[in-house]
């Protein structure tokens, strides 16, 4: 079987910024517990159902080793059917 592969990375950079009388980690880090509670699993819904639009398509998410709050692999599969002989 020949594979070919092409690597897309979208790359998401959180930033927060405070004024200047913030005094370390008041917040507990509710700026990123919404990223990784509610906003990261909606983006990942969205793109899961569009990848569904199209059925020739397979898509699933590939763990590397690294942390989902680190980063998350989505392997999209398109299979081509042999050839039959002549």
């Amino acid at each position: 079987m020949f594979r070919e592969e092409k690597t897309f990375v979208l790359r998401f950079s959180l930033e927060a910024r405070f004024p200047e009388n913030y005094d370390g980690e008041e917040d507990d880090y509710a700026w990123l517990k919404r990223w990784e509670g509610q906003i990261k699993p909606e983006i990942l819904k969205s793109i899961f159902t569009l990848l569904r639009r199209h059925p020739d398509l397979k898509a699933h998410i590939r763990n590397r080793g690294i942390s989902a709050e680190d980063e998350i692999e989505i392997v999209i599969e398109k299979d081509f059917p042999e050839a039959e002989d002549q």
